[in-house]
């Protein structure tokens, strides 16, 4: 990365580090980006749902720290149509994604997206870049930043994406307001869903732990009533969604 890129991305996100609030450093992040063309901005701090990601899913969990927008913007059919009907960057959160731009995953090209573009621009955003940044027990924090102008300059990308995740950084600082109420699952628990997740049957894991079958049974049943999964393929999923595996 460039100096002056490096430099830049320390401008735009000092002032943000020194807010004692997640709400305060999206707000400075937001005044310093909208300096160098930034015309949107939201900020998350939540949890990984522990059900199979989708845009619903992605939605419920919530965590919105701020979203600075036209104001027409939230909850307009445009709005509903990115968040609930066509919302590829959960692609992005799947993968595990620190950096990103939308038109990564909706290539303004792609006849697919058309309307997916048409509904950004009624908020001015002709692009956005996205940094997000994962912690422990499935909390995630995540920046959207919006432009009016699809092409920032090689430059300013790499500040911006750099900066991004300074500031997701800081606002993992501020997990600890989250309510922790994700399962909490023995040592036992988790090598018994880890071992049948690698295809390993009840026989073998026993064997592989020095316990009886009896009792990985025990271990397999207690993690899925703990997980809320009706079976243990999908108590499998959930813990493979909050990357416990």
């Amino acid at each position: 990365m460039g100096g002056n890129a490096v430099s830049q991305a320390l401008q735009l996100a000092d002032d943000a580090l020194m807010a004692a609030t997640p709400q305060d450093a999206s707000i400075r992040f937001f005044r310093a980006a909208s300096r160098m063309g930034a015309t949107y901005l939201q900020t998350r701090l939540y949890r990984r749902p522990m059900a199979r990601l989708t845009p619903e899913a992605h939605w419920a969990a919530g965590g919105v720290i701020i979203r600075m927008s036209p104001e027409r913007w939230p909850g307009s059919s445009a709005f509903n149509y990115i968040c609930f009907e066509c919302n590829p960057l959960v692609s992005a959160i799947r993968e595990n994604r620190t950096r990103y731009r939308f038109s990564d995953f909706a290539p303004h090209d792609a006849p697919a997206y058309r309307a997916y573009w048409e509904a950004l621009g009624e908020a001015d955003i002709a692009d956005a870049h996205c940094a997000t940044s994962y912690g422990s027990k499935g909390v995630i924090a995540s920046l959207h930043l919006g432009f009016g102008d699809r092409n920032i300059g090689a430059d300013m990308e790499r500040a911006v994406q750099m900066a991004g995740l300074i500031l997701t950084e800081r606002l993992m600082d501020f997990s600890g307001s989250l309510k922790d109420d994700i399962p909490h699952l023995s040592d036992r628990e988790r090598d018994c869903l880890a071992f049948l997740a690698d295809g390993r049957q009840d026989r073998e894991i026993a064997d592989l732990l020095g316990i009886t079958e009896t009792t990985v049974r025990f271990h397999v049943d207690n993690a899925r009533r703990k997980l809320g999964a009706r079976n243990r393929t999908q108590a499998i999923a959930r813990v493979a969604n909050l990357r416990w595996l």
